[in-house]
């Protein structure tokens, strides 16, 4: 089983109608058991960063395959480019 860290979500998650924060965790904890399904998709440019959809939502992590390491690092809306431009804002 994989190792797995929130960051942010923490946070957001507060902020969310608890069935939409639960459908969330639940996804995320999806990664813990497979972090590279074949419906998760690799990010253009962030080698080693990937996204998966949990409803209108887009969960944004990291995966580490040598320290065995899933890290999410954004949730945000999936309607508009707003995660991706975060992601940009803190990787540069």
């Amino acid at each position: 089983m994989t190792n797995l860290q929130y960051g942010e979500m923490r946070r957001f998650r507060k902020s969310l109608q608890p069935k939409i924060a639960a459908q969330i965790a639940k996804k995320v904890m999806s990664l813990n058991i497979d972090p590279l399904h074949p419906d998760y998709k690799e990010l253009t440019g962030y080698p080693g960063y990937y996204r998966v959809d949990s409803g209108e939502y887009r969960i944004v992590y990291r995966f580490d395959a040598d320290a065995d390491l899933v890290e999410v690092i954004l949730v945000g809306k999936r309607n508009d480019d707003e995660v991706y431009k975060q992601l940009k804002r803190l990787l540069g």
